[in-house]
Order: structure tokens, then C-alpha cells, then sequence
């Protein structure tokens, strides 16, 4: 047993160097699970250190078994070595202290963890309790606010009510606690809060600890909070053993609290700790390593690292751009099919995007070609719960009969239809042998006299609260088109208000929703039925598990940790990539280059950068700007032209809004599909599409040798030599 083997120079050196604290930037691909693992292995084995004394943390059940397999694997399989050694998560760790501390705090060691499911429901009733407006003050918000607070260590009594939403929130944080401790219960951010304070509180329980644990390991040190952060200080002492594993580079998760910053804290707190880079990688071709550092490189305030590896130069790196979203998902399915041809897997290949939102048009893709794929890290679009309350609304729509429909949108969003409304429905459709959405149209025909031996006249109210709009949108189903029953619906229900609360989260089912429109739209010609039978032969496949051999569709906030030999990222447009919504932050534009180069780095062998020359956005597709992402890559390691920073889209506007420029007219179609023209650079091509743009035309070719390319008519210098 060699716990030292196959280290290269710096791994050997942040595996075997003294105690204290340590800090290793480990770049990624370049082993740094291996680093840690081979380190708490070696202070058992090589440096006699007593396993119980030992304390590796990380993020995730997953990271916590590899973290114990590599380190058993290590120790000779010997499980011997492991008991005493306390090797986990975050949040068990500190879940495990508060159980056998539990006589020293307000809650027994029977406390119960409530999860996102518990934590909503119980804010509910407390948003009754107070008297508020669940729309104002929806509970997801008010718990997101909570949640951030105790991150940040504040309790209820620190709250700062400076404004009048935290006013409630500050009564609602303090209802919350008092509940969650009648209940014996903690939410997760609990965890980490009472077990600072319990070490804050109790000299003689902190001096315990750090007696215990003598020497702390941490993985992904760059997405620790401030509670983490804490934490660590409280548990290592001021003469730490603290060894640190992280990438400030790498850090995507601000939105949960997350805080890179940690790395400049612990040099500063620990001026003294030694500080080692990782940049050999392991993973990547040093072409796919090159695009990933051009593009962080523009990053400031880091530190940086000069990534390289001996897997060679690779194939540079295929920029793609295509004409709108679907055309850049049939590149994606076309593409892999070529390769699966060549004899790749394709499990090997993983599609990224920014979005949940535009999964939707690579599974539409995917599904027309008959292939299957998988999806890490979210819901299919589809099964995603707000696409089905909208999906269930039109199938009731399209047919009434649909129990289950009904039974899921009868109080969604809330109309006051509780439990007994529902079941005295019911009960009146199997009195009358009806179906229950015959019972409520008749109610909202006939509103005041009809079933009153079951039906109170509150219950009444509520269920004509759905009633009615049922009925008009039955009235309107033939003459109206998909998109047009779509905003119906919506806007008659307010759908809006009732999921986008404030949070992020909230935002992106509204973006959902608003891809869904997108693709009723795209339906105007087809009606409702051909529409939902699309939806059910999407929403009924299976989900596929990671044995299924089908390329894998995730957020490039999921991809952290994985790696795959071949990598697309699609939606390199301003807007999406880098996020619109983060355009007038300095530090979330920050993050979303990190993110964006967590993407490039999960590739192994080949990286596919995709973007559109149209895109919908909200509302109309229209010229979208290219990523600004795309003009950092050198473009001596790209196949494809990168595009320009002046696109079609600004000089367009440039044009029309200086002073002395003369309004002009709007531009005549001077070209058709069909017509042969040839381009000074491409050569001869045939027209496929073309289309008038606010005072120019844009114009789709086809040509020999060069492939398809989107033009602007009044810079292409066309030729026509056939019409």
C-alpha cells in the first residue's frame, strides 16, 4: 500500500506537506478529490494520526461515498481504518454534533429535518396566521428571505426590518421559528445555524471539538457560505490543521448562498497557510483548455493558473451558428448522430444550456428523430409542475371529460375550493351520474338555484369562480389557436402572480411558461389536438437513468463534477449566456463567465459552442447578439467564424439612429428560395429562406463546400446567376 503513488509534482507536494493550514487552487480536471482523499489517507497511514481526529467535509451524498470509497480503496480496503473517522456532508456533520448536544439547546435530539415540501406547507398556514396576501407575500419568497438570513448568521431578533416587505418577513421569520420548535423540527439552514451557535455559546463544547477534530479536510471549498465558513473557524481553532480544496473559478452557486470571497477570508484569517496550484489537467485537450482561459482570464481579481496538459493539442473547437433554436437543436441531434455512426457512444455526449427553459426545443428535436436522451439535474420540460397545470387546463379544455385534469387545476391557482367543496362535487356528479365538470358547467348556467341540497352558498361561489371561465373557454376552443387559448387561460388566471414570487426560482417557471407559449406558436396551423398529442408523446416517455446509453440534456449549473468526451453549449447569445438578468450586476456577470467556463472544462475530447442568428427571447424572434464569451476565444482555436462584435442587429440600429441619417423605407425581398447567387468568398450557393428585417433582408444560402450561411443582403455582395 502506497498512499503517495501516481502524484504528480504538485499533488505530492499538497499531499505530504506539514501541518497547518493549507490551500490548495486546484484547476479543473486537475485531481483535486484525489489530492484530498490521498491526504487524509496519508495522515493515517504515513503520519500515525488517530482516524477519530480526522474530519473530510464536502457538499453532496455522492462527493461524501467517492470521498470514503477513494479513501478505504487507499488504506489497503481496510475498513478498520474508517471507523471514528468522520467523513460526510456539511449538513449530516452538523446534524450529528446538534443530536448529541441536543440537552443544550431548545429542541430534543428527536428533532425532525423538514424538507422544501415541509418548510412550504407549514409557511402557508403561517401567511394565513398573519392576515397576508399569499400573492404579495408568497411563502416561496418569504422562506428565500429567511433562508438567506441564516446563512448569513441573523437571527430572528437581528432581522434589519428596513423595509416594509422585511417588516413582514421579520414576523414571519419569528412565526416560522416558533413553529419549527413546536414542531421539534429544523429546516436545513438550521443545521449550520444552531451548531454555530452552540459553539459560539458553550466554551467548554467548542474546546471539545477542536480536541476531537485535529485535522479538517474540505472539498469545494469555493462554495462554502458564511455559516460554513463559521463553522470551520469554530471547529479548527486558530492554530488550524485545515487542509482546503477549491477553484474560486468554479464557483456558480451564489444563488444559494455560496461565496467565493471565502478563498481571500481564509489567506487573510490564516496569513501563514501555504498556498499550492493545481494545473496540470487530467481531463481536457489543451486546445478545449485554452478557449476555457481565454475566457476566464477577463475575470478580475483572481488568481491565475496556467492550465495544461500531455493529452496533446486536440481538434480545435466547432463554432456553430444556426438560424433560430430549432435549427440549432437538429445541429445538436444531427451532429451526434454522425458521430454514434463513427462508433462513439452516445452516452458520451452531454448538451448544455443556461436554462431549464430551453431544454424544450432539444427534446422536440430529439423526439422527431426517433432517438432517446436523458436529463441530469431537472424535471423534463414537460413534467416541470407548471407546464403540466397549463398542459392540464387545455386538455380540460379540449376535453372535459378529463377527471384527473380537472381534479389538478380546480384550485390552482388557490380559489378557496377546499376539501369538502371538492368532495361535495364529486358526490353531486355520482348522485346525478354525471361527470364533474358537466355539474359545474350547469352551475355556472344556472349560478343561484341548482344543487343547493350539497352546495352552500360559499362552496357555490368558489366553484363559479372556475365554472365560468371553464365555460367561456369552451365556448371559444374552435375559433381560437393554441397560443390564443394559451394567453386566455393565463391571463384569465393570473398565472403569473401565482408562480413568479420573487425569487429566482419564481422567474424561471415564468420562463418556462413563456417557452411553452413558444411552442404553442409554433402550433397556429395544427389546432389543440395536434398540439397535446405532441405534449403526451413527450411527457409519457420514461425517465432514463444513467445506465441508458442516450446523450445527457443539463443545466450547465448541473454539469458541475461530471465530464464528458464530448461537449455542446448551446445559447451563446447576449441575453442568454451571459443572462440578461444579470447584465447590471458586476458580480452575477462574473459568475456567469464562471459558469460558462465550468461548461467548456467538463469537455474531455470535442467542445461544440452553439448560438442562434434569430432567437426568441420574450415575444418575437429577433437578430440576437453573440455572446460577448465568443469574442474572447482566439480564433486560430475555433473551426467557424467568430462572430462579430458589430452585428447585423446593432448596425441596423446604429443606421437608423444617427442624426444624419435619413429615414429609409422598408427593404424590398430582391431574393426568393430557389435562386442560384454566388458570394465573393463562398462561392455559388442556393438560396433556402429569406426574410425582411427592419430595412434589410436576410438571406439563407446554401453553399457548395461551405455549408449554410445567414447573410445580410445589403453586405453580401451577392451575385444572382439564376432566378
Amino acid at each position: 500500500m502506497d498512499t503517495l503513488a501516481n502524484l504528480n509534482t504538485r499533488q505530492l507536494e499538497a499531499v505530504t506537506t506539514s501541518s497547518g493550514a493549507v490551500l490548495v487552487l486546484a484547476g479543473p480536471g486537475s485531481g483535486k478529490t484525489r489530492v484530498l482523499t490521498h491526504r487524509a489517507a496519508y495522515r493515517v497511514h504515513s503520519m500515525g494520526a488517530d482516524p477519530r481526529a480526522v474530519m473530510a467535509v464536502t457538499f453532496t451524498n455522492k462527493a461524501a461515498r467517492e470521498m470514503t470509497s477513494r479513501i478505504v480503496e487507499l488504506l489497503g480496503g481496510d475498513q478498520a481504518h474508517l471507523p471514528g473517522m468522520t467523513l460526510g456532508t456539511f449538513h449530516a456533520l452538523c446534524a450529528r454534533i446538534l443530536r448529541r448536544e441536543a440537552d443544550r439547546l431548545p429542541f430534543t435530539r428527536e428533532f425532525v429535518i423538514f424538507d422544501d415540501t415541509d418548510q412550504n406547507s407549514l409557511m402557508r398556514e403561517i401567511v394565513k396566521q398573519l392576515g397576508l396576501d399569499p400573492k404579495q407575500y408568497s411563502p416561496a419568497r418569504l422562506l428565500d428571505t429567511i433562508s438567506r438570513a441564516k446563512n448569513e448568521l441573523i437571527d430572528v431578533t437581528e432581522f434589519a426590518s428596513d423595509t416594509y416587505f422585511n417588516e413582514i418577513a421579520a414576523r414571519a421569520y419569528q412565526r416560522y421559528q416558533e413553529q419549527l420548535l413546536l414542531n421539534n423540527a429544523l429546516d436545513f439552514d438550521d443545521l449550520l445555524f444552531w451548531t454555530v451557535r452552540l459553539l459560539r455559546g458553550h466554551d467548554d463544547v467548542r474546546a471539545a471539538y477542536r480536541r476531537r477534530y485535529q485535522h479538517i479536510l474540505v472539498d469545494e471549498f469555493q462554495d462554502t457560505n458564511s455559516a460554513q465558513y463559521a463553522l470551520l473557524r469554530l471547529l479548527s481553532g486558530p492554530e488550524p490543521d485545515l487542509f482546503v480544496v477549491g477553484d474560486p473559478d468554479q464557483s456558480i452557486y451564489r444563488w444559494r448562498g455560496a461565496d467565493y470571497r471565502n478563498v481571500h477570508r481564509f489567506q487573510e484569517d490564516y496569513p501563514q497557510a501555504q498556498t499550492i496550484l493545481l494545473e496540470q489537467n487530467y481531463r481536457s485537450t489543451q486546445t478545449i483548455l485554452d478557449v476555457a482561459m481565454a475566457v476566464i482570464d477577463r475575470n478580475p481579481g483572481r488568481r491565475r493558473k496556467q492550465l495544461f496538459t500531455e493529452r496533446g493539442a486536440g481538434r480545435r473547437v466547432t463554432l456553430h451558428e444556426a438560424y433560430d433554436e430549432a435549427d440549432e437543436a437538429n445541429f445538436v441531434v444531427e451532429t451526434i448522430a454522425l458521430l454514434t455512426q463513427g462508433g462513439l457512444d452516445p452516452r458520451d455526449c452531454a448538451v448544455m444550456y443556461r436554462t431549464n427553459a430551453q431544454s424544450r426545443t432539444l427534446e422536440d428535436a430529439f423526439l422527431r428523430a426517433g432517438l432517446p436522451y436523458q436529463i441530469v439535474g431537472a424535471q423534463r420540460f414537460y413534467g416541470r409542475r407548471e407546464i403540466k397545470d397549463l398542459i392540464a387546463y387545455l386538455r380540460l379544455i379540449h376535453n372535459p371529460a378529463d377527471r384527473v385534469s380537472l381534479l389538478r387545476v380546480l384550485n390552482t391557482p388557490p380559489r378557496g375550493i377546499g376539501d369538502k367543496t371538492v368532495a361535495a362535487l364529486l358526490q353531486l356528479a355520482e348522485a346525478h351520474q354525471k361527470g364533474p365538470s358537466d355539474i359545474l358547467l350547469e352551475l355556472a348556467a344556472s349560478p343561484d338555484d341548482l344543487f343547493s341540497e350539497l352546495l352552500d352558498r360559499r362552496s357555490r361561489t368558489a366553484l363559479l369562480s372556475f365554472a365560468k371561465p371553464l365555460s367561456r373557454w369552451l365556448e371559444r376552443r374552435e375559433s381560437y389557436s393554441v397560443i390564443e387559448l394559451v394567453d386566455e387561460v393565463l391571463e384569465t388566471i393570473a398565472y403569473r402572480s401565482y408562480i413568479e414570487d420573487g425569487t429566482e426560482e419564481g422567474e424561471q417557471r415564468w420562463e418556462n411558461i413563456q417557452e411553452l407559449r413558444q411552442a404553442a406558436h409554433e402550433f397556429t396551423e395544427f389546432g389543440l389536438t395536434t398540439f397535446l398529442e405532441r405534449v403526451a408523446l413527450v411527457s409519457d416517455q420514461d425517465t432514463l437513468s444513467e445506465e441508458q446509453n442516450a446523450p445527457t440534456l443539463l443545466t450547465l449549473h448541473a454539469a458541475k463534477g461530471l465530464e464528458f468526451p464530448v461537449v455542446f453549449i448551446i445559447g451563446l447569445d447576449d441575453g442568454v449566456l451571459p443572462h440578461q438578468r444579470s447584465f447590471d450586476d458586476p458580480e452575477a456577470m462574473a459568475e456567469e463567465r464562471r459558469l460558462f467556463y465550468v461548461g467548456v472544462t467538463r469537455a474531455r475530447d470535442r467542445l461544440f459552442l452553439l448560438r442562434a442568428f434569430r432567437r426568441r427571447l420574450a415575444g418575437p424572434s429577433t437578430l440576437s447578439e453573440p455572446s460577448r464569451y465568443l469574442h474572447d476565444i482566439p480564433p486560430e482555436l475555433v473551426d467557424g467564424d467568430v462572430p462579430s462584435v458589430q452585428t447585423w442587429a446593432q448596425a441596423s440600429y446604429d443606421f437608423q439612429t444617427k442624426w444624419e441619417s435619413p429615414p429609409r423605407p422598408l427593404a424590398q425581398a430582391r431574393f426568393r428560395a430557389g435562386m442560384r447567387v454566388r458570394h465573393p468568398a463562398f462561392g455559388e450557393g442556393i438560396v433556402i429562406d429569406t426574410q425582411v428585417d427592419l430595412d434589410d433582408e436576410e438571406i439563407v444560402i446554401e453553399f457548395t463546400g461551405e455549408g449554410v450561411k445567414h447573410l445580410v443582403a445589403s453586405m453580401a455582395q451577392l451575385e444572382i446567376l439564376d432566378s
